[in-house]
């Protein structure tokens, strides 16, 4: 194989390879379970849910073939295999588990939020520590579109209208972030 000469060392494309395949673990594993919950939500919110987890599955399978082709022009292979998936995955299967709409939906509000977690890491890494801004930046726009879904998702249960000054009415008050 010709030798790339992209203005990364190999070391530094390993790293960001690495970094890439645990986003792509992480996504097809959220792709799964998504699509899972597609087919098998139940109840007064059947239409939503099933119309939104359809548009969020088309959204992770773009997402996940984009992945894949960075790391192959970074020179690497990406993971192919539901082995490898879950060997570099952070987030985790539910199998067997036929969960309530609900609580469909906060499973997959709790996955993305790890996802953005460890993307926004990754950011930082491939920026800082490996110097390729590409990659930084591509995984940027991939964070962002998880910050949309899970807002959409976390929006969905949250439950309590907002009052005109943005203070949600009754003693509720809005959560604020946890860090992780």
């Amino acid at each position: 194989m010709r030798p790339l000469n992209i203005g990364l060392s190999e070391e530094q494309r390993n790293g960001v390879i690495e970094l890439l395949n645990h986003d792509l673990s992480d996504n097809y594993l959220l792709l799964i379970k998504t699509k899972k919950y597609h087919w098998d939500v139940v109840g007064p919110q059947f239409r939503s849910l099933h119309e939104l987890w359809e548009e969020h599955y088309q959204v992770l399978t773009e997402n996940i073939d984009a992945m894949a082709e960075r790391i192959r022009a970074l020179g690497g292979y990406p993971v192919g295999t539901a082995a490898g998936f879950l060997k570099h995955s952070s987030i985790s299967e539910h199998d067997g588990d036929l969960p309530t709409a609900e609580q469909m939906v906060e499973n997959l509000v709790t996955d993305h939020e790890q996802v953005i977690r460890n993307l926004r890491d990754h950011v930082d890494q491939s920026g800082e520590k490996y110097n390729d801004q590409g990659t930084a930046d591509f995984l940027t726009g991939l964070m962002e579109q998880h910050e949309e879904m899970a807002w959409m998702m976390r929006s969905f249960i949250e439950g309590t209208s907002i009052e005109p000054d943005g203070k949600r009415s009754g003693s509720q008050q809005v959560p604020t972030a946890v860090n992780n």
